[in-house]
């Protein structure tokens, strides 16, 4: 009982730091610090994601998983290989082990033969952390090398907690709109088909400087530039999902957007990618910041409306509802924004209030 107990405390102490307001860096070291002492694990890898791309927007990797950000962006984009963290994301089975995924021959996975066990790593547990209104983050646990992997009663305990820490990389991205902050100039940032760095402008260097976890002392790119780069790739070489765009919308240090496209220089397959770095305008936050706020894939369309300036009977009539049930709708949207009417929600959009 005494163990029972003090592995609640725990999941507790977790679940309260995904409700507890923290922002960013600090959100993401106390959850980590929460893992930690709830489970055995020798490394984690944990990053928040743009819900629309499911690209990483923020991410912070533990030794020895730093050093190979770029394999681990390589292979999660550019190889054949098992629990995607994107394939978490849109499948019904949002968290799973290595073992499970490869029966138990770890050296099926190109990931593990090429980054993990040259790191001294065995099994991963990977979670997609989905939330009713999207996916807002990814975990990754990882062990050292051994026989003994995750265990199942493990594997459900994080699929316990990962809604919460959906909740909480939603909650630690609610930020509004406020502007640009170093300037109008977008900055680009050229990179290789293997994501090292060719040419930086100076602009981009200082858009760079407001990206959170960007480490220019070990020489390396937030994971969003790396992301967005890998993403082209993977639409080029026709394996991406429909629909899915080589862009991610980041929060900044300053409590603003920035917004990040990759696109290649030329048309030929072994080009160099450019990746523009450049302030987020209002319009583009919009459904991001909806979402953030936890309305519901129905309550957003009728934001998205109502920030048009549609009447409460064209919003019925457009989304085939009876105009009571956009009312109820209305009115639930106000509750979760904190606003009294439909003035004061284009002003929390598009200002922050």
């Amino acid at each position: 009982m005494g163990q029972q107990a003090a592995v609640a405390r725990r999941e507790g102490d977790l679940i309260r730091r995904c409700y507890s307001g923290l922002r960013g860096a600090a959100f993401q070291d106390a959850v980590m610090r929460s893992v930690h002492a709830l489970l055995p694990v020798d490394a984690i890898f944990f990053a928040t994601a743009d819900p629309t791309t499911l690209l990483f927007n923020g991410a912070v990797a533990e030794d020895p998983l730093a050093a190979a950000t770029e394999q681990f962006i390589n292979n999660e984009f550019g190889t054949d290989d098992v629990n995607k963290f994107q394939s978490l994301a849109i499948t019904g089975r949002h968290v799973t082990t290595l073992d499970s995924a490869t029966g138990g021959h770890r050296a099926g996975s190109a990931r593990y033969r090429e980054i993990m066990a040259p790191l001294g790593l065995g099994d991963e547990l990977r979670a997609a952390l989905v939330t009713p209104s999207g996916c807002w983050g990814y975990l990754c646990l990882h062990r050292a090398d051994s026989a003994h992997g995750f265990s199942t009663a493990e594997i459900r305990q994080i699929g316990r907690l990962a809604a919460h820490l959906g909740d909480g990389c939603r909650r630690s991205l609610t930020v509004p709109f406020s502007g640009a902050v170093a300037g109008s100039e977008p900055g680009v940032i050229v990179l290789h088909p293997d994501l090292t760095v060719a040419a930086t402008t100076g602009e981009a260097e200082r858009w760079l400087a407001h990206i959170p976890d960007h480490r220019p002392e070990r020489g390396q790119l937030p994971a969003a530039v790396y992301a967005v780069a890998a993403r082209l790739q993977l639409i080029h070489g026709g394996d991406a999902q429909p629909g899915m765009s080589p862009s991610v919308r980041v929060p900044d240090l300053a409590g603003g957007w920035l917004l990040l496209h990759a696109s290649r220089l030329d048309d030929a397959p072994d080009a160099d990618i450019a990746v523009v770095i450049e302030p987020a305008h209002p319009g583009s936050l919009t459904p991001l910041l909806l979402s953030s706020w936890g309305l519901s894939r129905r309550e957003r369309d009728v934001a998205l409306l109502v920030l048009r300036g549609t009447s409460t009977q064209e919003i019925a009539a457009e989304l085939h509802l009876s105009a009571y049930t956009v009312k109820d709708h209305i009115k639930s949207i106000f509750d979760k924004t904190g606003v009294r009417s439909r003035r004061d929600l284009v002003a929390q959009v598009l200002t922050g209030g």
